[in-house]
């Protein structure tokens, strides 16, 4: 098991070891988040490496990730704990088989934490041998208000109730990342509650330098002709702007087809790999290919 970082070097340095790499202002959040125990709300674009950072900070920690995924609807319940049906309408039968008659001691037995199914929440309050778990509440905008307030108050105890069971506390309070892809405005309280950063696309450079940590093998053309052609499809006005997973995405299928360089008819064919909404693909497709192309081309050349 890996201790918290010391510095926010070491936290750049235990990111950059788990292939994420990322500004000194979200190095530098993440680990005021694991010195002071305060969760950390991580908003932006969809595609920008939110979740990942909370991937990176378990692998780099050694500690177990537990995801929540929030979704319209989610209540609490289902985000703390379900019983076993199943295996408690077996152990009824089971009783009556065998004779039983104590109902109130299989009452007892039958809401036990042997029938217990714990979810996410419930499961981030019992820290493993390497320590406290990494809880990511991931796309949190997805839910509705009263999830939120629950979260409030989740979030400031550190503790959930099952009626059957009572209070259950975490003995040391969970590494909890949410994040937000702004499809709505989550509420202040909530945000209050955390360290906020927002994840916006790279720089240049900064993805290069993602595509050479997660594509070892990729050629210093190809990944500039991607980079700069994926910045370029950002500033247009398109449904969906690729965010860097695309990126990553659309580069290892070039690999794949052995491509050397960058043209229009390539592109076209392989858009499908950057772009997902049918309407940005014909919108861009053929001539604004070439056009896009040629300006990142130029961009490149101008840094060259």
């Amino acid at each position: 098991m890996a201790g918290i970082p010391g510095s926010i070097e070491d936290t750049l340095e235990m990111l950059a070891g788990e292939d994420y790499v990322c500004s000194r202002a979200l190095g530098t959040v993440a680990f005021l988040s694991l010195k002071l125990g305060k969760p950390l709300f991580l908003e932006g674009e969809a595609g920008t490496g939110k979740t990942e950072v909370a991937k990176a900070l378990a692998s780099g920690l050694g500690r177990n990730l537990i995801r929540l995924q929030c979704y319209e609807g989610l209540d609490s319940a289902s985000a703390i704990y379900e019983w076993n049906f199943a295996a408690q309408m077996i152990a009824i039968r089971t009783a009556e088989a065998a004779g039983q008659a104590d109902r109130k001691a299989l009452q007892t037995e039958l809401f036990s934490d042997d029938f217990l199914v714990r979810r996410p929440l419930l499961q981030a309050m019992s820290p493993g041998p390497a320590g406290p778990p990494v809880l990511l509440i991931d796309e949190v905008d997805r839910t509705d208000e009263p999830f939120e307030a629950f979260l409030l108050e989740a979030l400031s105890d550190f503790q959930v109730t099952v009626p059957e069971l009572g209070t259950i506390r975490a003995p040391e309070p969970p590494i909890v990342i949410l994040t937000s892809n702004r499809t709505r405005e989550v509420h202040d309280a909530l945000k209050r509650r955390c360290l906020y950063h927002w994840v916006d696309y790279p720089s240049f450079e900064r993805e290069m330098e993602i595509l050479s940590a997660r594509i070892p093998g990729v050629s210093a053309r190809l990944s500039a002709e991607v980079v700069a052609f994926v910045q370029g499809l950002r500033d247009e006005d398109l449904f969906k702007s690729p965010g860097v997973a695309e990126t990553i995405d659309w580069a290892r299928c070039l690999i794949a087809l052995d491509t050397v360089a960058l043209t229009p008819d390539l592109i076209s064919e392989t858009l499908g790999a950057v772009l997902k909404y049918q309407d940005d693909i014909a919108r861009i497709a053929g001539s604004e290919a070439a056009r896009i192309l040629e300006e990142a081309k130029a961009r490149l050349r101008e840094m060259a």
